[in-house]
This record gives structure tokens, sequence and C-alpha cells, in this order.
């Protein structure tokens, strides 16, 4: 058996139903532990600090990268996101299987980290470029600039198709194909722990 957990970051652009399907697995399977990141950008309306994240300040958050406190960190639009430590430590000595939205950057820095046994990695594709920003923009109209920012965003997490050890598609208006995938790739890594 293994007595060691593993950690799945789910990849994938905005829009893509990432976190629908984080929160589908976890209800399907309660012993899912779901990473919490640290960030200091302000809480949006309805987000709870330890539940949605770590909401710090940028002197708290600089002192976790100074004492070692987190296993990734980087920064984006002027603000730091990184994945604490010691939580992801505890859960993977206590064979836990741990899925949270980390940045394709602090991915790639874990995936170096991590044993290869403790670490997988999740894709969601729901489409191209054309479908997302178009599922965006019905959502809320938005700047040129910021269609711009979230087109190179997204170019870059979907580079990391081709890395990730599983894809779950999602394309539009099929929700429970993409459900049903996500749930076999979580039974999946489930019987791996419990090898």
């Amino acid at each position: 058996m293994n007595t060691r957990g593993i950690l799945v970051p789910v990849v994938a652009p905005t829009g893509s139903g990432k976190d629908t399907l984080i929160t589908y697995a976890k209800s399907l399977y309660p012993e899912i532990v779901l990473s919490i990141s640290c960030t200091t950008r302000a809480p949006r309306e309805g987000e709870v600090d330890g539940v949605d994240y770590y909401f710090l300040t940028r002197e708290a958050f600089e002192a976790r990268i100074a004492e070692g406190g987190l296993l990734e960190w980087a920064e984006y639009g002027g603000n730091y996101y990184g994945t604490p430590k010691a939580e992801i430590e505890q859960a993977l000595s206590e064979g836990k299987l741990i899925m949270g939205d980390i940045e394709v950057q602090g991915v790639r820095l874990i995936s170096e980290l991590l044993p290869k046994e403790e670490f997988s990695t999740i894709y969601i594709d729901a489409g191209s470029w054309e479908v997302l920003s178009a599922r965006a923009l019905s959502r809320a109209p938005m700047s040129e600039q910021e269609l711009l920012k979230r087109k190179s965003r997204y170019e870059d997490e979907a580079s990391y198709k081709a890395e990730a050890t599983y894809v779950v598609h999602n394309p539009d208006g099929h929700l429970e194909v993409a459900k049903e995938e996500m749930k076999q790739v979580v039974e999946e890594l489930l019987a791996r722990i419990a090898r």
C-alpha cells in the first residue's frame, strides 16, 4: 500500500469549468483534500478567508517566502499567489488525494520538487480560445486590453495540455461528459493511493 498521498493540480484556462469540476469531485469523494492557495489580492464578493484563499498582506506573503513556507509562488497582475507547503506535506504524509487550482508556472515548479508517484495533473480542455472568449464575453463585457491579457494567459495554460497526466474534456454544453471523465480520473488516482 502506498502510504503517501498524491497532489493533483487542476490546470485550465479561465471559463473551462475547473472550479465546477473540482467541486463535483469533492462532492463525490469527501476524502479529497482541497489545496487552498495564498494570495495578496483583495477578496472578491462572497470569498471567505481560509476557504477560497488565504488572503495575506504583501508583508505576510513575503515572510512566508523568506521562511520557506510555500511549495511554490508567483506574481500575477501585481499580486502574489502561492501554495502553502506545510498543508500539502501533511496531507501527503496522511496518504490523501489533494486537488487544487494551481497556476501553470507553479505546477511546473512542483513537478520538479515532488516524487513522480506523489504528483499527477489534470488539464480541463474546454475548447479553443474562440469558444472560451465568446463564453467569457457572454458573461461580462471586457476591454480589448483585458481580452488580450486573457488570450496570453489562455495560450500559456493551453500549452500545458501536452504535459498533463490526464485530460478531461468539457465541451460547451456537455458538462455531464466532463463530470464522468473527472469521476473516472479521481477513481484511478484514489486506487493508486490504496495500492
